[in-house]
């Protein structure tokens, strides 16, 4: 008595079949750079989902192409998103005459924070960069609170020395 396949062995079977013709339909619409991760993306979509796919492989080889233009269609709305994010910003900097810091502006700082332990790096960027308050890093990071507000002191040390030599002061 032949086995009857598991949906995992169908998809498989299904997306080697399949693969290269997702792969040039994606490709056609975003380019090579996006495309290859948008056929992964449409993979773990179609793992996901794998008690739906079809039992018949032309079904299968349609279902999986529904599965890669929702893909898609996600990836376009989230490129439109980002799109007039970056339009708000542009206005609000334009209306606000406000202009972006100098590329070395804190450079500085980042290379003292970039010096530090990697565990004090860290905790400075969440609290600094982040705007993290101590217990809100020490729940981020899943150390004791107690251990954090210890190690944020060191890293405070630690840059102050840092920053005191890089300025030539005693």
């Amino acid at each position: 008595m032949r086995r009857r396949p598991t949906p995992d062995e169908r998809l498989t079977v299904a997306l080697d079949a399949s693969c290269g013709d997702l792969l040039a339909y994606l490709t056609r619409r975003v380019g090579p750079a996006d495309a290859a991760d948008l056929l992964a993306d449409a993979m773990v979509a179609a793992w996901r989902r794998v008690d739906d796919l079809p039992v018949e492989p032309e079904r299968a080889r349609m279902w999986l192409f529904g599965v890669a233009r929702r893909t898609l269609l996600n990836h376009h709305r989230g490129e439109v998103r980002r799109r007039r994010l970056a339009d708000r910003v542009r206005e609000a900097l334009a209306a606000g005459g406000a202009t972006a810091p100098a590329a070395d502006a804190g450079a500085d700082v980042r290379d003292a924070v970039a010096r530090l332990a990697p565990d004090l790096a860290e905790l400075v960027r969440l609290v600094h960069w982040d705007g993290f308050t101590l217990a809100e890093a020490a729940e981020l990071t899943g150390v004791p609170a107690s251990t954090v507000r210890s190690r944020y002191q060191r890293a405070r040390a630690e840059l102050r020395a840092a920053l005191a030599v890089g300025a030539g002061a005693p």
